[in-house]
């Protein structure tokens, strides 16, 4: 069984149950890449600072790299019966140096070490995210340019609204994105600070030098505050938040390419590699991917309520409660990883059927609201004009036809101002192509978008 660092205290052993219930080696063991560069940094700190001798500080580093070399190789394997990934690697330093290596924990706490640890992995984390979601944006980006001239309905509540393109609908999911890389750098800037140094939760007697552990591990200043850097969690609430944003956006894009692949909608179709079939009905072809990311966005919702509770009530400074911190937090971040990871290229080899997006964009009476802009720049008041309009929809389908086959004569009968140029000005590609102000579906306003998008981009390349 593993030593207890904290034994001297007690006069007898943990109950096994106790030792398994309070181990979090199972889960924490992924942060031991940042658990020993945090511990270098420190041993060199402790070292320079005449803390411990020179030739044990370098003695530990030696020490550290070596168990790092062995954990990555495969040499050394985790001990299950460790109580988390700080006391394992300082057991098996301390087995390996003997007294040398029990020096390592001077001058600091598990408490400022765990802080320490999950900073630094979150912040790593943050990059390798948000790497992922720049190639989704720029996935959606090239599939935007492909088809700045595909004309599809634009919905409101889910009723048929106004023409768009389908590369105006695909940006508004890469602004989406965007927004998402901005609060990813944000948060990852605010967790970006040293808590090393805080101790237990109140400092340390030793004349440690912060300062040159921020700056080696590269952080951009120390916490000024030994209480807070210990014993909040906000950094993880922040991050996990960015991410449950983010899946809402997945989810909601997952939302219509599922009703897209629908044989109501046949807008699109994914590819066989990224679709299941039915056990019974041989016909299916089910959008599961897209199924699972809906789903697996309640998961993420529910690691950041997890988060948010865990801290609602806890007392400075530093509780046991704050280990299940990282349980919501990693489960968030792998989820998340995971279902760009699918998505990315589910999207980039997804079908686009032009011919049914725009059969529908011509059904519908989309273009009702060009036909009252057409009045209104006769001369008319709009709310006259959106009243004729309105009338003129009513007995189209009474009629059973469309503005575009209604009879010159019936517009006359309800406004003079009709001439038969009414026909272009309600055409599916003027009513598209004239929407040139900026953020319009026109293409050419589309192109400046995405123009605009790519150069501010390029400060997370």
């Amino acid at each position: 069984m593993a030593k207890m660092m904290w034994a001297g205290r007690f006069s007898s052993e943990a109950d096994p149950k106790v030792n398994d219930f309070n181990s979090s080696i199972s889960f924490d063991a992924r942060m031991y890449r940042q658990d020993i560069r945090g511990s270098m940094a420190h041993a060199r700190m402790l070292g320079d600072c005449g803390i411990i001798e020179k030739s044990e500080s370098e003695k530990i580093i030696e020490g550290l790299q070596g168990i790092l070399a062995d954990l990555d190789s495969g040499a050394l394997g985790f001990d299950p019966n460790a109580e988390d990934i700080h006391m394992f690697v300082e057991q098996v330093l301390t087995d390996r140096l003997g007294d040398t290596g029990k020096r390592l924990h001077t001058a600091r706490s598990r408490n400022d070490q765990v802080a320490l640890d999950i900073r630094m992995y979150l912040r790593d984390e943050c990059d390798e995210i948000s790497k992922l979601v720049f190639e989704l944006t720029e996935t959606i980006i090239n599939m935007a340019e492909e088809h700045l001239y595909t004309v599809m309905p634009g919905y409101t509540h889910l009723q048929r609204a106004q023409p768009v393109t389908f590369a105006h609908h695909l940006m508004a999911y890469a602004q989406m994105l965007y927004r998402d890389l901005e609060r990813i750098r944000d948060a990852k800037e605010r967790m970006n600070y040293l808590p090393l140094g805080s101790g237990a939760l109140a400092g340390t007697t030793y004349p440690i030098n912060r300062k040159q552990v921020c700056e080696e591990l590269g952080f951009t200043d120390i916490t000024y505050n030994s209480l807070d850097g210990v014993s909040d969690r906000d950094f993880c609430i922040e991050i996990c938040s960015a991410l449950s944003i983010l899946m809402a956006h997945l989810s909601r894009f997952s939302e219509e390419i599922i009703m897209w692949c629908s044989w109501e909608f046949k807008f699109v179709e994914l590819s066989d590699a990224f679709s299941t079939g039915s056990s019974i009905m041989p016909q299916k072809k089910n959008p599961d991917i897209t199924e699972l990311i809906r789903g697996k966005t309640g998961r993420v919702y529910g690691d950041l309520t997890t988060l948010l509770t865990m801290m609602k009530g806890i007392p400075l400074a530093y509780n046991k409660d704050m280990q299940e911190d990282k349980e919501a937090i990693f489960d968030a971040i792998d989820t998340v990883k995971l279902c760009i990871t699918t998505f990315i290229p589910m999207l980039s080899t997804m079908t686009v059927n032009k011919e049914n997006m725009r059969a529908a964009a011509a059904k519908g009476f989309i273009n009702a609201t060009d036909c009252a802009d057409y009045l209104v720049k006769k001369g008319r008041p709009f709310r006259d004009a959106y009243k004729i309009t309105g009338t003129l929809v009513a007995l189209c389908i009474k009629k059973g036809t469309t503005l575009e086959e209604l009879p010159i004569e019936e517009y006359k009968k309800l406004c003079s101002d009709f001439d038969n140029d009414v026909y272009e000005a309600i055409s599916l590609d003027t009513c598209v192509m004239q929407r040139k102000s900026d953020g319009g579906p026109a293409p050419e306003a589309v192109q400046v978008q995405i123009e605009k998008l790519k150069a501010k981009l390029r400060v997370f390349e």
